[in-house]
């Protein structure tokens, strides 16, 4: 009976939309297609939590943690940015300043994209992210949420569905998170412990997620600027954000070892290369192609037809708990001992600690000596691997195979 009322109301808020901005045939204004997707995804909310349904995994409820500071207490060092404070308009994930100052007044965009047979699912949008996590969804793939905070993109993807760990990382970074989907019994009640009403799972939220017509799997694409609105809209904003616990520097820290590249292998079938380019400063990630006979090649941002590159490349490695082959949760929040984690930035490699202290502040990074670790400005790309995978060099060049216990 509950669910019968709140389709009733749906119609009649679709009725109410209609009557007061007349459709043409097979055409909704963009405001009417807000309004509708605002209402559509309340709807669907409320009949879900009223809808019973199978016993759910475990699923870690995040309980309250006391504010805890910063670990590191000493003043930061000249030249160095954060880890709890920047200069005004300095963006606090990248240690840049921004064009626009009014974009960290937000909620920053976590958008789920595709990273599969890149030759005809092309990527879109990654250059512009702040920073971009890779991880493992099982099947011997991995899949990218890239997180959008002090520059928006107009066309991000293709984008895919959300996975647990989007969970832990929307939280971490005070995020609204995008998808075209999700697993209604053991992913969506998980993310609603850590991230409630700040995730979208479907492409009829043109343009925040919209499909470009095609109707296939890979051709649905994101607009972070109107993603971002649509959830101000909603009530789901945050003015300041407080995304401190990162800090940069221009200079590298000493007590590097030599990292001219590193190769990163998922399984047999899908692994990459991340190649160090003294010219720009930055590492150009390489990908296997799979039209040109699994040949490696640079992987191309399709807006803007430039290699891909990052100023630092973060091998992070975590607690996996497997459920079944496609079902994974990733332990990031509550890590206050930290784990291993090995950084790339200007040729040289670092074995640092990550922790994450507090559950809506980011990741942070220690050296050995329990001080915070600088990263170099700029973006930043974060694969998190098991607490097991191997890790070896030899002359430079890295090599870390993922495996989980």
């Amino acid at each position: 009976m509950k669910t019968r009322n709140v389709f009733l109301i749906l119609f009649c808020l679709i009725l109410l939309v209609s009557a007061c901005n007349p459709i043409k045939d097979g055409e909704l204004s963009s405001a009417q297609q807000t309004a509708i997707a605002g209402t559509v995804t309340a709807v669907v909310e409320a009949a879900r939590q009223q809808t019973p349904t199978k016993k759910a995994l475990p699923t870690n409820t995040a309980t309250p943690e006391p504010e805890a500071t910063a670990t590191a207490t000493e003043p930061p060092a000249a030249g160095v940015v954060g880890p709890e404070k920047y200069p005004e308009g300095v963006n606090p994930l990248t240690g840049l300043e921004v064009e626009n100052p009014d974009l960290l007044k937000r909620r920053p965009v976590l958008m789920k994209i595709s990273n599969h047979q890149i030759d005809y699912q092309p990527h879109s949008g990654l250059s512009s992210a702040d920073m971009v996590f890779e991880y493992f969804i099982g099947w011997g793939a991995n899949r990218f949420a890239a997180l959008f905070y002090g520059k928006d993109c107009d066309r991000i993807g293709p984008v895919r569905s959300i996975r647990r760990v989007d969970g832990h990382l929307g939280s971490l970074y005070e995020a609204v998170v995008g998808s075209t989907g999700g697993d209604g019994n053991d992913v969506l009640p998980y993310l609603d412990n850590y991230i409630p009403y700040r995730y979208f799972t479907d492409k009829y939220l043109c343009p925040g997620v919209c499909d470009d017509g095609r109707n296939v799997v890979y051709s649905v694409f994101a607009n972070s600027a109107a993603f971002s609105e649509f959830y101000k809209s909603q009530g789901i904003h945050l003015d300041d954000p407080q995304l401190y616990g990162m800090a940069f520097s221009e200079d590298a820290p000493s007590g590097g070892q030599k990292g001219d590249s590193a190769w990163v292998y998922w399984s047999d079938a899908d692994y990459s290369r991340w190649v160090y380019n003294s010219e720009t400063g930055k590492y150009t990630h390489w990908m296997m192609g799979e039209a040109t006979g699994n040949v490696f090649k640079p992987l191309i941002d399709q807006n803007t037809g430039e290699p891909l590159e990052f100023a630092n490349v973060v091998l992070l490695q975590a607690q996996y708990t497997e459920f079944k082959s496609t079902l994974h949760s990733i332990d990031l929040i509550g890590n206050a001992d930290g784990e291993k984690a090995t950084i790339f930035r200007d040729g040289q490699a670092y074995d640092v600690v990550w922790k994450t202290p507090q559950n809506n502040k980011p990741i942070q990074y220690f050296d050995k000596d329990g001080k915070v670790f600088t990263l170099k400005p700029g973006n930043t790309w974060v694969v998190i691997l098991g607490l097991t995978s191997p890790l070896s060099v030899e002359d430079g060049d890295w090599s870390i195979s993922f495996s989980i216990p």
